[in-house]
């Protein structure tokens, strides 16, 4: 899996800075409590990426004001929302709608499928890509329903809510 090229288009928008920056104030609090809760809860995710852990990937839901950075280092774990234009230097760089990443988060879609139709674009080292997925793919249950369930009622209803606002 590799690109060299984003494929899938940006649209310039007035302030989109702005909004991007105070989104990111927004989704931070829960972005760290989701990720120290997924990796409590799968510590075998860290031994499954072998020299990855190391590796910052970039994870670009291109509707969303903003992207996310990974760096899945077990002893300084990051996930952290990024405007585009603060983005860090990336060792892999996933690049999709919203709902096909996260259906990817829970293996719910062929990300090779999703690759060559050119609808996830991926850049960098291909390898940590495709530990990450592998490390995914070996999680039991839904990620997604997992983050969901943290925040109780609100949680799952907004989940479902995403999944019927984006058809796949």
């Amino acid at each position: 899996m590799n690109s060299s090229h984003d494929t899938l288009p940006r649209a310039a928008i007035p302030g989109a800075s702005v909004i991007a920056r105070l989104s990111c104030m927004v989704v931070q609090p829960v972005l760290s409590r989701v990720v120290r809760r997924i990796a409590e809860r799968h510590p075998s995710l860290f031994a499954r990426l072998g020299p990855h852990q190391g590796t910052d990937f970039v994870i670009d839901p291109v509707e969303l004001p903003f992207a996310l950075h990974l760096r899945p280092d077990p002893e300084a774990l990051v996930f952290r929302a990024v405007p585009r234009d603060a983005l860090p230097a990336a060792g892999a760089t996933i690049r999709g709608k919203f709902m096909l990443l996260l259906e990817l988060v829970d293996s719910e879609e062929d990300g090779d499928a999703a690759f060559f139709s050119r609808d996830l674009d991926v850049t960098g080292d291909t390898e940590a890509v495709v530990r990450l997925r592998n490390a995914l793919d070996d999680v039991d249950g839904s990620i997604a329903e997992e983050t969901a369930e943290m925040f109780g009622p609100p949680g799952r209803a907004i989940l479902a809510r995403l999944r019927r606002a984006y058809p796949t």
